[in-house]
C-alpha cells in the first residue's frame, strides 16, 4: 500500500519555524493501532489523517509519536492547508468533524483562521508546578495555577517563561500531566510555552489547542477580545487571536517542508 504523505510547518510564514506536522489524506480509514504506527515512525509532535466524508466534509484525527489526541490546532492548519494547496478543494473554507467536536478553517489570504471550542480555564490544585518549572533554580513561582483541558501556570514576565527549565518527570506527575506556562508579552499581548510529557511530546513548538485556554483567559485579564500571542519555543510561533462568545479563533500561516509517499 503507498500513502501520500505531506510535512508542513503550521502558524509560521518560513520553513524550520512553528510546528511541524505530517499529514496523511485517506480513502477509508486504516486501523488505529496502524497510524499510530505511521505517527511512531514519524516522530513529529502530531500526525494527521483525513477521510472525506459524502457531505464535503472531512473526518480528521491526530496522533503524536504515543497516542491518539482529541484536539490539535498546527495539524489541523497543516491539514486544511494541504487541502488548499495540493488537493484542490473547492472555494475558501473546510470543515472538520473530530472527537473534540466541528472545526472550520478559512482561507483568508496567506493566512488560515481556526475556528476552535473555548475553554476558559478555572482555579485547581494539580501539584506542586513550581517544582516542576525550576527544579534546580527555586524562584519561578506561579501566580496562578488554573486547569481546563491542560493544566495552565501564570507567571509574572515573558522572561520568567523563557527561564523555566521543566522537570518532565515531575510534570508527567502532576493530576493533569500537560503543562502550558504563559505571561504578559514584551512585544505580544502574552507569551506560552507548551510541556506535553503525558502524551509524548516534552516541547511542543506551537500549539494551537493550548490557545483554547490561553484566549478565555488573556482576553478577561486585558479587557479585549482580540489578541496577538507568541510561543516561545525554539521554533518559535506567531497566533493572531480572538475570543468570540464561545470559540477561539486563531490565525497563522503555514509553509510545506516535504512531500512523499509512505510504503506500508
Amino acid at each position: 500500500m503507498e500513502l501520500k504523505i505531506f510535512q508542513v510547518d503550521a502558524f509560521t510564514e518560513k520553513v524550520f519555524g512553528g510546528n511541524p506536522a505530517a499529514v496523511v489524506p485517506l480513502g477509508e480509514w486504516l486501523p488505529a493501532e496502524t497510524m499510530q504506527a505511521i505517527a511512531m515512525e514519524n516522530n513529529l509532535a502530531e500526525t494527521a489523517f483525513f477521510v472525506p466524508r459524502f457531505d464535503r466534509d472531512y473526518d480528521l484525527r491526530w496522533f503524536t509519536p504515543a497516542v491518539e489526541v482529541p484536539l490539535c490546532g498546527h495539524a489541523t492548519l497543516a491539514a486544511a492547508w494541504v487541502l488548499f494547496n495540493r488537493l484542490g478543494v473547492d472555494g475558501d473554507s473546510v470543515r472538520f468533524h473530530t472527537r473534540g467536536g466541528e472545526l472550520s478553517v478559512l482561507r483568508e489570504g496567506e493566512m488560515l483562521l481556526l475556528d476552535f471550542p473555548a475553554q476558559p480555564p478555572w482555579p485547581a490544585e494539580i501539584g506542586n508546578v513550581a517544582a516542576a518549572l525550576s527544579p534546580d533554580e527555586p524562584g519561578i513561582e506561579p501566580q496562578a495555577v488554573l486547569a481546563a483541558s491542560y493544566a495552565m501556570a501564570v507567571l509574572d514576565c515573558e522572561e520568567s517563561v523563557l527561564a523555566a527549565r521543566p522537570d518532565f518527570a515531575r510534570i508527567a506527575a502532576l493530576d493533569i500531566p500537560n503543562l502550558i506556562i504563559t505571561a504578559p508579552g514584551n512585544d505580544s499581548d502574552f507569551v506560552s510555552r507548551f510541556f506535553a510529557p503525558g502524551a509524548g511530546i516534552n516541547e511542543d513548538p506551537v500549539t494551537g489547542s493550548a490557545h483554547c485556554l490561553l484566549v478565555p483567559y488573556w482576553a478577561g485579564r486585558l479587557g479585549k477580545n482580540e489578541l496577538f500571542a507568541r510561543q516561545l519555543s525554539s521554533r518559535g510561533g506567531k497566533l493572531w487571536c480572538a475570543l468570540e462568545g464561545d470559540r477561539v479563533l486563531m490565525a497563522g500561516q503555514a509553509v510545506p517542508y516535504l512531500e512523499g509517499v509512505i510504503k506500508i
